[in-house]
């Protein structure tokens, strides 16, 4: 074979990853491509802060390849058309690219796959690229996918992991092929101030020091809110800028309860997966149907107006609710919280929030995203569907003395301690000096006054 083509969607790096490694190995020259797709902006997914990333992103792979000879090919346009294009004007005989578990991903594949067999080129798709389990690998007796985690935990825990694959000493390109500008973070508007820079060297850079400083204390701290000792790995999961299988392994290495932990979370991504895999309507529709009469109307619409602000008068609420606006990222803890409380006390369909969300989240992945607010509204996996998180006590319970909050909410910065998650219950004088709003609702009354019929449709 003379020539490969190698297409980069979600999995943006040089090491670890098994289309390039086998394109490289089978022929002398190879075609690293990423197309930047206009369907991908008209479905949405193309906001501010994602387009930042991924521009770093694309930049530090072309350093990647640059460094091993070779370069990244952009092209803008539809997808299947130009792989085509470049796949006539060099000849290549296969195509190399990773699996993926949305309805575009899967669309793509499959048209990509009818054009170029009909051209006589070959498709290869590689398994357990973005996934440490391949979604669909995995499945119970009587069902295509797990419905609940933790036997989906127990069978993944025992599958043999792939060892992670070195990047290639040497990357071939045609010197003739067309490329066009890389996209630079510095020509977007509206991205979060605080968004962490792309990557794959900043990723891995990320996830050795993490190991080595903070995964001992995961376990026991995973959820303090002002500790924050997450790895903050999930952008560079999302896009492929690390290997989930990698980092799989040097966890394990790394050994403890921590390790363990944080492995864990990473088989919570796998389990999404598979879940959107098998049904790919989960996107937008109920996994598990509960008949809710989500609130409409204006006084809806003011309230979600207020949550997307961080101004519901629930302080942690408020600090999470910014920190996402501030860094295109949030706490996971801050997510639940945040979720609950949209969807449980504000009674406001969980679409609106998971739209939201995609909308600031760097790492906004479909299935992560959608699947864990249906885990919070009580229409997903989860198996209590009743579960109701309480602002306050989250708020006491994972910020105790109020570190966060104070942090995301400078209005409250003069209250100590706990108290700063009950600024109601200071004196009217002394909330008066506080530019800071009263709580939208009560949260003794709220959801059961929403479900007797206020606002519902």
């Amino acid at each position: 074979m003379t020539v490969s083509v190698v297409l980069y969607t979600s999995d943006l790096r040089v090491h670890d990853h098994p289309p390039l490694r086998a394109a490289h190995e089978g022929a002398w020259e190879v075609v690293p491509v990423f197309v930047r797709d206009p369907a991908v902006d008209r479905a949405g997914f193309a906001v501010p802060n994602r387009l930042a990333f991924l521009a770093d992103c694309l930049a530090d792979l072309d350093r990647g390849l640059k460094d091993r000879g070779g370069r990244l090919v952009v092209r803008e346009g539809d997808t299947v058309t130009e792989v085509l294009d470049l796949v006539r004007q060099t000849g290549a005989g296969e195509v190399h690219m990773a699996d993926g578990v949305t309805r575009f991903a899967r669309a793509r594949e499959a048209r990509l796959r009818r054009v170029l067999e009909a051209d006589g080129c070959r498709l290869y798709v590689h398994d357990g690229v973005t996934d440490v389990v391949p979604a669909g690998d995995l499945t119970p007796h009587g069902s295509d996918h797990f419905a609940v985690f933790t036997p989906y935990y127990k069978r993944w825990a025992d599958v043999p992991c792939r060892m992670p694959l070195a990047a290639p000493g040497a990357v071939r390109v045609p010197s003739d092929v067309r490329s066009e500008r890389m996209p630079r973070r510095s020509a977007l508007a509206d991205v979060s101030p605080g968004l962490a820079a792309g990557g794959e060297r900043e990723g891995r850079k990320r996830l050795g020091s993490w190991l080595s400083e903070h995964v001992d204390a995961y376990e026991e701290r995973h959820d303090d809110l002002a500790g924050d000792v997450t790895s903050r790995l999930s952008p560079y999961l999302h896009f492929g800028a690390v290997s989930a299988v990698e980092a799989v392994h040097r966890a394990r290495k790394r050994g403890g309860a921590g390790a363990e932990a944080f492995v864990r979370q990473l088989c919570w991504r796998d389990f999404h997966h598979q879940v959107l895999a098998a049904r790919p309507e989960a996107a937008d529709a109920d996994y598990r149907p509960r008949h809710d009469r989500w609130r409409r109307g204006a006084d809806m619409e003011a309230d979600l107006a207020a949550w997307r602000e961080g101004r519901t008068g629930y302080p942690v609420v408020d600090a999470a609710m910014r920190q996402l606006a501030h860094e295109g990222w949030m706490h996971n803890r801050g997510r639940l919280i945040a979720a609950s409380f949209l969807t449980k006390t504000l009674y406001i369909d969980w679409r609106e929030g998971a739209h939201h969300f995609l909308g600031l989240l760097v790492d906004g992945d479909v299935a992560n995203n959608q699947l864990n607010w249906q885990w919070v509204a009580g229409t997903g996996t989860d198996t209590r569907p009743q579960r109701v998180l309480n602002p306050v006590r989250q708020g006491k319970r994972y910020d105790p003395e109020g570190s966060y909050v104070r942090h995301w909410v400078p209005e409250l910065a003069g209250l100590d301690g706990p108290a700063v998650h009950e600024p109601w219950r200071l004196t009217a004088l002394d909330r008066a000096a506080f530019d800071y709003p009263d709580p939208l609702v009560e949260l003794s009354d709220g959801l059961a006054r929403f479900r007797r019929g206020r606002g519902v449709a």
